[in-house]
Parts: C-alpha cells; sequence; structure tokens
C-alpha cells in the first residue's frame, strides 16, 4: 500500500521550491500536488495526457478550452489532453491534487 498524508507532501513541495511535486508514478498514472498561491499566475501549458484536478483548498476560475467555471474545496475538474488551461483570478491559496494518465512524462 501507498499511503500520503497531505500536509507531508506541502511540506516537500515546499522544500523542493516548487509548485508542482510528483508524489506518485505508475504505469498508468502519475499523481501530484499543485499549489498557486493567492494571485499567482499559472504557466502550465497543455499536457499530453488527460488529467482530473481535486481541489483540495483555496478559491479560484479555471478555463479549460473555451470554458470557464469557479473552483473551490471539492471541486473536481477534467481536462482532455491536449486542451489548452488555466487557473487564474486566485483568491485563496489553491491546492490541487492531479492525476495525469497516462503517467506524466
Amino acid at each position: 500500500m501507498k499511503a500520503f498524508k497531505l500536509e507531508d507532501l506541502e511540506a516537500e513541495r515546499a522544500v523542493n521550491d516548487g509548485a508542482y511535486l510528483t508524489f506518485l508514478r505508475e504505469r498508468n498514472m502519475s499523481v501530484g500536488l499543485y499549489a498557486l498561491d493567492r494571485g499567482a499566475a499559472d504557466r502550465q501549458q497543455p499536457h499530453g495526457q488527460d488529467e482530473v484536478y481535486f481541489v483540495v483548498s483555496g478559491r479560484a476560475s479555471v478555463t479549460v478550452g473555451e470554458e470557464t467555471e469557479p473552483v473551490a474545496r471539492g471541486s473536481v475538474v477534467y481536462v482532455p489532453a491536449g486542451v489548452a488551461h488555466k487557473f487564474h483570478h486566485i483568491s485563496e491559496d489553491l491546492r490541487v491534487l492531479v492525476v495525469f494518465s497516462p503517467p506524466e512524462s
């Protein structure tokens, strides 16, 4: 079994001084923690994998393709491979679990 605590992942991400921490990589998927602080810019580009975002905490808007939705704790967003997407108008520090399938390269 592989089990993780969010506070441990957040601490590891912060120590490594990055917005993204991959903490699980398997044959068919990878999982990471993405952090954007209030007012930050999301600079990610479209990915070659399907993604699912689960918002753990914070508030923002997300645009996927031409659609925009507000997101907050408990929101789940699917992003098909190759589709442009960004978090924006981040009004509270955002922490998001990200599942890539197949694994992010």
